[in-house]
């Protein structure tokens, strides 16, 4: 049994991407959904195992983004809270949560609809965080995403 401590999130937090310069974005915890996924448009296979895809970063405004190209981790079908089945990509980034890093697979998808630019998973969330449901940005106030390179 792990002696680290688990750090208590709320159900929505802002994080960063350090690996891709982004500061800031927002993201949900889904504790009933066991995969992370990330809001992106304009996805683009490369040769070499490669992946271009445009991270957007505000939900109101959808031209905002950052283009990013990363080693694609798997393919996969992927069953959405609809029940609707698609092919999804998985790439793997570092994230920064409440100060601590950890490396998390994601999904890539268009989450055009919902409220947050990134959903946090169970295999993202387990072994460091608890959700306070109840709670939101629980790790400091609301900051707006910044692009690093911009």
């Amino acid at each position: 049994m792990s002696t680290k401590k688990l750090k208590i999130i709320g159900w929505k937090e802002t994080v960063d991407l350090p690996d891709w310069g982004i500061e800031a974005i927002i993201a949900k915890s889904d504790t009933g959904a066991r995969r992370s996924a990330l809001d992106v448009s304009h996805v683009v296979e490369l040769p070499g195992n490669q992946i271009q895809f445009d991270i957007v970063l505000d939900r109101k405004d959808r031209s905002r983004t950052k283009t990013v190209v990363a080693p694609i981790d798997h393919q996969t079908h992927v069953r959405s809270s609809n029940g609707e089945q698609h092919e999804r990509y998985f790439v793997r980034t570092n994230v920064v949560i409440h100060g601590r890093l950890k490396e998390v697979e994601f999904s890539l998808v268009s989450r055009e609809s919902m409220v947050c630019r990134i959903l946090l998973g169970r295999k993202a969330l387990e072994g460091d965080f608890l959700v306070d449901s109840s709670q939101k940005h629980v790790t400091g106030p609301r900051r707006k995403v910044r692009d690093l390179d911009e």
